[in-house]
């Protein structure tokens, strides 16, 4: 009988302040077993406890830092080494990286003193941290530099990652967003929606949303609405198999416009029920639905239509 696999095992590390606890909240969302601040002596004994069977395989994430007792960054890389010779464990390392002005600029917001400068400034602290970690950095798999990630990036990041798929089929996300407030980070396919008439205009649309019944028959009736938007609906669909027979395990698509509150939002909701009918599961998300709407965001309102009898 062939033994059952090893769960997967990650060392969360890095500099301090880069995000780490970030991190384990998220895998632990996800479902992994989190140990945080682990002395490197516990690794091995840690590896080879017995779990009890209904979480043989659940993976596990073990964050390791310059705070954990006994840390060595040489000595982590060669305790990995080992266990990786000994047993054939799939161990791998996520290092998060960061600018050092910009963990400085964190230090000072949160008011904590860096670990490796209590009594020092926070930037004598993190070029000592940067010089100890470089073995590990250069060691890891992973490396994930966090200096333009806001906390919600990260989390996208980690769970563009590490989420598990499942199956073959590709995790699929459906995404509203205004590009007002700037692009999604990791999105594999974009559409650009600013071509359709724009309900912010319309004073009695305005402070609805695309998921709203009158703004999705607005935007329904502009003449180009749906030959484009059927268009995009085949090109998925087509796409989609494609994906999966490549063996993508996640799949991200993102539907823009000014604001991010009508026109995508009602597209993305209406691809969403497209590609449920055709036995696919996407998942949606409206980034920036509750945003306020904005005159300043939405550019040009459109010329005022002429009166009766040719008169302005």
């Amino acid at each position: 009988m062939t033994a059952p696999a090893s769960p997967r095992l990650l060392l969360v590390t890095g500099l301090s302040g880069a995000g780490k606890s970030t991190v384990l909240k998220v895998l632990e969302d996800l479902g992994w077993e989190v140990v945080d601040n682990l002395p490197l002596s516990l690794l091995e004994p840690l590896i080879e406890a017995p779990a009890p069977r209904s979480e043989a395989n659940r993976p596990i994430a073990v964050g390791i830092d310059s705070r954990s007792r006994g840390f060595k960054p040489s000595l982590l890389v060669k305790r990995i080494k080992q266990l990786r010779e000994a047993g054939g464990r799939a161990i791998e390392t996520l290092f998060l990286d960061c600018a050092g002005a910009e963990l400085e600029r964190r230090f000072s917001e949160t008011r904590r003193r860096h670990p490796l400068a209590e009594d020092r400034p926070a930037t004598d602290g993190i070029a000592r941290e940067r010089e100890m970690m470089e073995p590990v950095r250069r060691w890891a798999e992973h490396v994930v530099d966090t200096t333009n990630y806001s906390s919600n990036d990260l989390q996208q990041e980690i769970r563009h990652r590490f989420a598990d798929a499942g199956g073959d089929e590709p995790a699929l996300n459906i995404l509203s967003f205004g590009y007002s407030r700037g692009l999604p980070r990791h999105a594999d396919l974009v559409f650009d929606m600013r071509y359709l008439r724009n309900p912010h205009w319309d004073p009695a649309l305005r402070p609805g949303t695309g998921l709203d019944a009158d703004v999705s028959a607005y935007i329904a009736a502009d003449p180009a609405y749906e030959a484009t938007v059927s268009q995009i609906e085949a090109l998925l669909l087509a796409l989609l198999p494609r994906y999966r027979a490549e063996g993508k395990s996640y799949v991200t698509i993102a539907f823009g416009c000014t604001g991010g509150r009508h026109r995508s939002v009602h597209v993305a909701e209406r691809v969403a029920r497209t590609l449920r009918a055709a036995g696919h599961t996407p998942t949606v998300g409206h980034r920036n639905l509750d945003s306020a709407p904005q005159d300043g965001l939405e550019g040009k309102p459109p010329p005022a239509s002429p009166a009766p009898g040719g008169k302005k």
